[in-house]
């Protein structure tokens, strides 16, 4: 059981954690009276931005963007049926701009601070027992809003931002088989609602892997289409970022090693691969997770 709620806990905080990230559940649940702690860090970079119609070689303004992050998740077993999940980041944002740059434009080359607190919750409601497996459909549905003081609000300094400043609320309907091997494979859809001027966007995720008592690996690929938005310098574009159509499509290698009395250790690399009005960027993240 120990191993279990260690690799539940993998599916936990192994997602980035930024803003645009994908969803903030797993098809793992903790069990009764169990739970995870983790805290990670993420590292990703950005030259080349995806725009409409023609993407930029360059950050404007910036040349290059470095966002690193450092978050806490806990998740906890309500009953064998019902978790509670919990995110705080803590978000560094560095721009390349040089100092000449910098002067006349009155900006600056980091934005930082807390970003947007996370409260979800899911619930198994349905389970099917075979013969070489374990198939389990869940729902979950949450609030995401914004704690720290951050701004977006700051024209072309907000290409640097550290969130978009939305208060949204969430649903999604989760599917996963589990293999008596330790091979198991997840699906998962959702809707966002966001206020303000930012866009509502579907959400997606597949991942398979293989987990047991000694590690666990995963890939996965994951999406998001906004419903509405402008492009960036397109018609309607004001320079307010966080109106703008974010679409992107990214995938993601995950590997996780129990070391001793409930803690673990992973790391994992991702990349978007295709986009509209987001950065190209490469990522990469480490996390301590402690399982009860």
């Amino acid at each position: 059981m120990q191993t279990n709620r260690l690799l539940s806990a993998l599916a936990l905080f192994c997602l980035p954690v930024l803003a645009l990230a994908q969803s903030p559940v797993s098809g793992f649940m903790n069990g009764k009276g169990h739970g995870v702690f983790a805290k990670s860090f993420t590292a990703e970079q950005y030259d080349n931005v995806f725009l409409a119609p023609n993407d930029a070689d360059g950050v404007p303004v910036f040349n290059e963007v470095n966002v690193k992050s450092i978050s806490m998740y806990a998740s906890y077993g309500i009953t064998d049926r019902f978790d509670v999940v919990f995110g705080l980041p803590y978000i560094k944002v560095e721009g390349a701009a040089n100092e000449t740059v910098l002067r006349e434009l009155g900006f600056e080359n980091e934005r930082s601070g807390i970003q947007d607190v996370s409260l979800f919750v899911k619930y198994n409601p349905y389970s099917l027992d075979g013969g070489i497996g374990k198939l389990d459909f869940i729902v979950a549905a949450g609030l995401k809003t914004p704690l720290g003081n951050y701004k977006v609000d700051e024209g072309l300094q907000s290409i640097i931002a550290i969130g978009n400043r939305a208060t949204s609320v969430g649903g999604m309907a989760i599917a996963q088989f589990r293999a008596s091997s330790g091979f198991f494979a997840t699906t998962q859809i959702g809707y966002s609602l966001r206020n303000g001027e930012v866009p509502n966007a579907l959400v997606g995720e597949i991942k398979a892997g293989y987990g047991n008592r000694y590690f666990y690996v995963d890939a996965w690929y994951a999406g998001q289409v906004s419903d509405g938005g402008v492009n960036i310098l397109g018609e309607g574009f004001t320079g307010f970022f966080p109106a703008t159509d974010v679409t992107y499509t990214r995938a993601g290698l995950s590997v996780f090693v129990p070391v001793a009395a409930g803690f673990g250790i992973s790391a994992g690399v991702n990349k978007y691969l295709t986009g509209r009005n987001i950065g190209e960027a490469t990522g990469f993240s480490g996390s301590v997770v402690y399982a009860f």
